[in-house]
């Protein structure tokens, strides 16, 4: 028996764009949210949905969602840039994925790896950073025990620090200097997170800024 293909990650940008979802239970509910936290305008169609989605639908937030409670109809998958099937009928589920794949839109069938497109990992998020975990579908329990293991260990101050080297990065580009010249690696790997994880902001800037070639005053605060 050959091994399985490996899957292509990818990080998708959402916003802005039109996605479905087809179903109205937690499952739908939980997708429906994340989408919405990436800025997607999202659709959901349901004949009943759960009082989260009906939630989402009247505070808004980055995104957007309109709510349509009726069956799903023959091809609509094929208007929408995204979709997303968790009705939980298998029948349907598949309409709406084979739907999706005739007219090359890309699909998750939850609970059926075998006809998505795209998997969702599990994703530890931290500011600007997201760290995501998949098995391909063979187990979502172990993906997600995963991310909570990797969150754990990597603590809670990705996102300051992932603030402060694209600071100083962009900081290089202004003045039209290549990036590449830095050893990022050398900093991530020393005493730089100890010092975003002590609070020491402005140690840690100044660190980042010596290894940089950069003035301490040029970098600004990094985002709470």
């Amino acid at each position: 028996m050959s091994p399985p293909v490996p899957m292509y990650p990818v990080v998708l940008r959402t916003e802005g764009r039109r996605c479905l979802v087809v179903g109205g239970g937690p499952v739908a509910a939980r997708k429906t949210a994340e989408l919405v936290r990436c800025g997607a305008l999202v659709t959901v169609v349901a004949p009943a949905v759960d009082p989260a989605i009906d939630a989402l639908a009247d505070t808004g937030g980055p995104g957007a969602v309109r709510v349509e409670r009726r069956l799903y109809r023959d091809d609509e998958a094929a208007d929408y840039r995204l979709v997303v099937t968790a009705t939980g009928l298998v029948d349907v589920d598949r309409r709406v994925a084979a739907d999706a794949d005739a007219a090359r839109v890309w699909v998750n069938s939850a609970d059926d790896a075998a006809h998505c497109t795209f998997i969702l990992p599990s994703v530890h998020r931290d500011g600007s950073v997201s760290v995501a975990v998949s098995t391909g579908g063979a187990s979502p329990a172990m993906a997600s025990w995963l991310r909570r293991r990797i969150a754990e260990t990597l603590g809670d101050d990705l996102g300051v620090l992932a603030d402060l080297l694209a600071e100083a990065r962009h900081q290089l580009m202004t003045e039209g200097r290549p990036t590449t010249t830095v050893d990022w690696a050398a900093l991530l790997d020393g005493p730089l997170p100890g010092l975003v994880r002590d609070g020491d902001i402005d140690g840690a800037r100044a660190l980042v800024a010596e290894a940089a070639g950069l003035a301490p005053r040029s970098l600004p605060p990094a985002a709470p």
